[in-house]
């Protein structure tokens, strides 16, 4: 490590999460200890947190003081994890019709978050100091096994609007202290890419972060290019969002000579589990109980594949408790050789989002498209369809709430992104039907990249 990144790593970071009143310094230190107990240990420290998550929500959450009610169901009973069967899911069209009845009543200083783009249902809800500082800690913990840590220097490749659309004096000087780059992941025009390894050879990060399939890209533009990138010391490329496939992570690996760690997670469900370097994913069990379940929504044991359901320990604030993240996945069997006694998810089957062709060749990823539908009013679900060049089709379930004057807004962000001669089709449907393997895909492109 060096002595910036130290300085950084124990004096920076952890004054810079104090001035935004959050214990992830404290977290990520308690989670490093926690990470090498045994299994056991790690299960009874998980169910003491669940407990008082259940106890506290039942008070003050007015959803489930009256969920639990309901269903006859007393928090101070729960003897273990399987006990949170005796509750129902939490899906995206409950979390919408219950907002503020979700909200703690002393919940303070909530941040509004809207995401779920991806899985082609927006959702709005809120987050406290209390869960975003775990998060933090739990990925500040999983960046460490890697041999990089805060203030080494990163290239970030991203287009959540979130990150995109905060980059102000204070963000910039923050990153530049950091020594982190943020590069736009939704065009991947040849000019774009140009400057995008232009930018990663100038910075020589030590790590990398960003979708599986832009870092892909980049690295494919490289090769074509003729540039070498191995020799910039750079330690890992850490990927989430999207589903990691085999070539992608052959691809990185072998165009910027590093390793490459997997991540599972979302702004919803928090940071679910990630790669170690002996190649398991580790689930973040000192923070999340994680559920596998199949379509009767009956849990399944490991080995089993199924929905991935998911409850926060950290969100009281605005709780996740039994949450359906519609992906799928499987519970590891055995532990891994790294020693950590976290449990395993064996497999992510979910989560593939692809990139769209514009009019004049420009790639882009097709999170540019989702952005434009998730938030509308009224939009419950959506699948965009590239089918030529020339021809996009929109297919949306709606509510009352989306009215005629959102569809010139899909044509014209469509347009705007994809060319002026696009021809934008928009068809309002029952229901978005799924591909013959039964998966979901919401943006689904027939046009090479």
């Amino acid at each position: 490590m060096s002595l910036y990144t130290s300085l950084v790593s124990t004096v920076l970071f952890p004054l810079h999460e104090r001035l935004k009143h959050h214990d992830s310094v404290a977290l990520r230190q308690q989670m490093e200890d926690v990470q090498w107990w045994p299994a056991e240990r790690i299960a009874a420290f998980q169910l003491q947190r669940l407990r008082e998550l259940l106890q506290d929500v039942g008070t003050h959450v007015p959803y489930y003081t009256a969920l639990f009610a309901q269903h006859g169901f007393d928090p101070a009973s729960v003897q273990s994890t399987a006990d949170l069967q005796r509750l129902p899911f939490l899906t995206k069209p409950i979390i919408r019709a219950n907002t503020e009845a979700l909200k703690h009543a002393k919940a303070q200083g909530l941040a509004r978050f809207n995401t779920g783009g991806s899985s082609g249902e927006p959702l709005i809800f809120y987050i406290g100091k209390k869960r975003i500082s775990h998060d933090v800690a739990a990925k500040w913990r999983a960046t460490r096994w890697w041999d990089v840590d805060i203030g080494d220097p990163e290239i970030v490749v991203w287009g959540s609007p979130i990150e995109l659309g905060k980059q102000d004096h204070v963000k910039a000087w923050r990153d530049k202290l950091l020594r982190t780059q943020l590069l736009p992941a939704f065009e991947m025009s040849e000019a774009k890419l140009d400057q995008f390894v232009a930018s990663i050879r100038s910075v020589r990060p030590r790590m990398l972060f960003g979708y599986p399939s832009a870092l892909t890209h980049i690295a494919k533009h490289a090769q074509k290019r003729g540039i070498t990138m191995t020799e910039l010391g750079i330690k890992v490329a850490f990927v989430t969002s999207e589903r990691l496939y085999d070539d992608q992570r052959s691809t990185i690996s072998e165009v910027f000579g590093c390793k490459v760690a997997n991540g599972y997670g979302g702004r919803d469900a928090g940071f679910i589990a990630h790669e170690c370097p002996a190649g398991s994913m580790h689930l973040t069990a000192d923070d999340i109980v994680v559920e596998i379940i199949n379509d009767a929504g009956q849990v399944q044991p490991a080995g089993v594949a199924g929905e991935i359901v998911v409850t926060h320990l950290s969100t009281n604030d605005f709780p996740f408790i039994r949450y359906r993240t519609g992906d799928i996945g499987v519970l590891g069997t055995s532990p891994c050789s790294c020693g950590r006694g976290l449990p395993v998810l064996q497999d992510i089957q979910g989560r593939s989002t692809d990139f769209v062709v514009a009019m004049d060749g420009t790639v882009l990823h097709g999170l540019s498209l989702v952005y434009i539908l998730r938030d509308l009013p009224g939009v419950q679900s959506f699948k965009v369809i590239q089918e030529t060049r020339t021809l996009t089709r929109v297919l949306l379930v709606t509510d009352e709430h989306f009215t005629k004057e959102s569809l010139p807004l899909i044509e014209s962000g469509f347009k705007r992104r994809l060319g002026n001669e696009v021809a934008v089709v928009v068809d309002k449907v029952d229901c978005i039907p799924p591909e013959k393997s039964g998966k979901y895909r919401y943006i689904v492109s027939h046009v090479a990249a």
